[in-house]
C-alpha cells in the first residue's frame, strides 16, 4: 500500500493531468452519467464513500451533497488540485489524494462504499485495479461504476484518434473497452461482488463539432497529448476527422451525441 505512482503508470498520468481544470468540461459533458451512477450507489449520509479516478471532482462533488464523507484520489496531480479549488469554492469537505488505482493508499474495508464514472476502466493493469477495489470496500459494502459500451460512440471516437497514433506494443496493452463489457466485468468483479448492470446513454452536446474539438483537444488528456505530438499537417488531419465525426450527429440546436455506458452495481461478498 504505498502513494507514489507506480513507473508504467507515470506516462498516463502526465497525459490526463495535462486536461487541468479545463477537464471538469469533459466531467460536464457526462453529468448525466454521473448522476445515473450516483443515483444507483445512494449515499448515505455519514458513509465513508471513496471516489476512484475523481478528475476534477464531479462525482465526489455529487456524493458529498448528499451528506456522505467522500476522498477522491487520482494519479493526475493537476485535475486533483482543480477538484479541490472547485470543492473549496463549493464549501465541499472532500479530502482529495494523489493516488494509483493499482496500488490505493487505502486500508482493507476503509470504505462503505467506491464509485467510478468513466474512470478506473483506464487502468493499465485492470486486473490490479479490480483487485484493490475489491480490497478497499468493506464486506457488505457496494461499488457502482460507469464504463463505455465497448461498440458506444465514445469507443468510435477513440477510433478517430487512433488512426494518428503510433502502433501499439506487441502484444497490445489491455482495451478500457473490455469494461464496457458485463462479460469481462464479472471476471474482474464477480468474485468479490454481487454483481447487476443497468444500461444507459448519455448525450454529448454542443454547438458544433468545432466546439466538441475546442473542449476535447483543451481538456480532455489522450485527445491533447495526441494533438500535440503531431506534425502540423498531422494535427490538421486530426482535428478535421474528429470535428467530422461530431458533426455526424446534427440537431437544429447544434450536435448531439449519444454515448452508450453501463452501470455497474456492485455488494461485496
Amino acid at each position: 500500500m504505498g502513494n507514489e505512482i507506480q513507473p508504467h503508470n507515470q506516462r498516463p498520468a502526465a497525459v490526463w493531468s495535462s486536461g487541468g481544470s479545463a477537464y471538469d468540461k469533459i466531467s460536464r459533458g457526462i453529468a448525466d452519467s454521473i448522476e445515473h451512477c450516483v443515483l444507483r450507489l445512494d449515499p448515505q449520509p455519514g458513509e465513508r464513500i471513496l471516489d476512484l479516478s475523481t478528475g476534477t471532482g464531479w462525482t465526489s462533488r455529487s456524493v458529498a451533497r448528499r451528506g456522505a464523507r467522500v476522498t477522491g484520489v487520482d494519479i493526475a496531480a493537476d485535475l486533483v488540485a482543480a477538484a479541490q479549488s472547485t470543492a473549496k469554492t463549493e464549501g465541499l469537505a472532500i479530502e482529495y489524494r494523489i493516488g494509483d488505482a493499482e496500488s490505493l493508499p487505502f486500508s482493507d474495508g476503509e470504505f462503505d462504499a467506491v464509485v467510478s464514472t468513466c474512470g478506473v476502466m483506464f487502468a493499465s493493469r485492470p486486473e490490479a485495479a479490480a483487485a484493490e477495489l475489491a480490497r478497499v470496500c468493506r464486506k457488505g459494502g457496494r461499488i457502482a461504476l460507469t464504463t463505455w459500451l465497448s461498440d458506444s460512440n465514445l469507443f468510435k471516437m477513440f477510433e478517430v484518434m487512433k488512426r494518428y497514433t503510433p502502433p501499439p506494443p506487441n502484444p497490445a496493452p489491455p482495451s478500457p473497452f473490455a469494461w464496457g463489457q458485463t462479460a469481462r466485468i464479472r471476471e474482474l468483479l464477480g468474485a468479490s461482488f454481487e454483481l447487476k448492470f443497468e444500461k444507459g446513454v448519455s448525450y454529448y452536446r454542443e454547438p458544433s463539432g468545432e466546439a466538441a474539438w475546442n473542449t476535447f483537444s483543451t481538456g480532455y488528456g489522450p485527445t491533447k497529448s495526441l494533438a500535440a505530438s503531431l506534425n502540423e499537417n498531422k494535427r490538421a488531419e486530426l482535428r478535421r476527422d474528429f470535428i467530422a465525426f461530431h458533426d455526424g450527429f446534427p440537431t437544429d440546436l447544434g450536435i448531439c451525441v449519444p454515448r452508450e455506458y453501463w452501470v455497474t452495481l456492485g455488494v461485496k461478498r
